[in-house]
């Protein structure tokens, strides 16, 4: 019975989704003027972002579920002149077999558009939702109350330190965040990138997810470093030390000047390998999540932390935040090697140790 419920669920969630995908979102958008040539139109523009949702959003349903799923997408292109990749129903399951891998379907569903629209302008709207989706909880705890126990400082930001906050992250995302994203990616296709199928195996996706998350921690230790030192501190880093008790928002709050410098350890990994785009997307919702739970300013009992060893953590970067930034170490974005190995920690960890011995109250 939970199964034919949660199957029932499914369906109708495809379904909705479905419909704001081909009737909501374009009559809203159908009396927008398009943009001109083929950069990308508006219609695509919410086409694309409904197709990435459903990829990344729409849990595992059973085979039979398929059948309806191809009978979507293949209605979905046969009243759609610009698109011709798939022209009937009995096309589509030509194409891709009842038994075929979901993950596939769903990729199917954005491998329409160009490479460059998925990797530059995908990417783009995939990181604003899983950014803003994971980070504006954390104002509605602060501002509620609600698992106050749990927050690692006592201090609440105010309403308008919040709102500014979200402000300057949305002027700087446009100006600054999407015009990056544009400019690397010459960079990823020369080394390989691609969104065709096949897709690749798991094992390669993890290890190169692992790859990038190690090489992100180092490069970004050394520039979290170097932007500590007294003229880059003053003049660039200490916009993001703005916010003395962090909340999840504030992760990409920065100078543009950092967006672009520290930018770089969050693409250097991708930039080596070549990857196909669906590792790339991953990369993407896994660095967003990390940085946001690191600022987010609340240590649960669930928080990684407390499960793995060399990861920090919201307790860890905390520390980093409250502390003058000449004493105020923790520069390591995700794991706690790189300070441990440098003495970067040692005041973290001698004052972790007085709250684990009970000598010394949470700030």
């Amino acid at each position: 019975m939970a199964s034919f419920v949660e199957s029932g669920w499914q369906v109708l969630s495809l379904s909705f989704s479905l419909f704001l995908h081909h009737n909501l979102i374009y009559l809203i958008l159908l009396p927008i003027p398009s943009f001109s040539g083929d950069f990308l139109r508006l219609d695509d523009l919410s086409s694309l972002y409904c197709d990435t949702c459903v990829f990344f959003f729409f849990s595992n349903p059973p085979v039979w579920i398929h059948r309806i799923q191809f009978g979507f997408v293949s209605l979905q292109y046969c009243f759609r002149s610009e698109f011709d990749y798939a022209t009937s129903y009995v096309g589509i399951l030509t194409v891709f077999p009842v038994s075929v891998c979901l993950l596939e379907l769903k990729w199917y569903l954005v491998t329409h558009f160009s490479d460059f629209q998925l990797a530059c302008i995908g990417s783009f709207l995939l990181h604003e939702s899983v950014f803003f989706l994971s980070g504006l909880p954390f104002i509605f705890l602060e501002r509620q109350g609600f698992l106050s126990k749990y927050k690692i400082q006592t201090k609440n930001n105010t309403p308008a330190a919040q709102g500014k906050c979200i402000t300057r992250l949305l002027l700087y995302h446009f100006s600054v965040n999407l015009p990056l994203m544009l400019a690397s990616y010459p960079v990823f296709r020369a080394m390989g990138m691609r969104s065709s199928f096949p897709l690749p195996s798991w094992k390669e996706v993890s290890a190169q997810i692992l790859f990038y998350f190690i090489i992100e921690d180092f490069v970004f230790y050394w520039g979290h470093r170097i932007l500590h030192s007294k003229w880059l501190y003053k003049n660039v880093h200490s916009v993001h030390h703005e916010y003395a008790t962090p909340f999840g928002l504030t992760s990409e709050y920065a100078h543009p000047a950092e967006i672009l410098f520290l930018g770089f350890a969050t693409i250097v990994g991708p930039a080596l390998t070549g990857p196909h785009l669906i590792t790339l997307w991953l990369w993407m919702v896994l660095r967003v999540l990390e940085t946001v739970e690191a600022h987010c300013g609340y240590h649960f009992p669930w928080s990684l932390s407390n499960f793995l060893p060399l990861y920090g953590g919201a307790d860890f970067h905390d520390y980093h935040h409250r502390l003058l930034y000449t004493k105020s170490g923790n520069y390591s974005s995700t794991f706690v090697y790189m300070d441990w190995i440098f003495g970067t920690d040692k005041g973290y960890r001698r004052l972790k140790t007085l709250k684990e011995n009970g000598d010394m109250k949470q700030t």
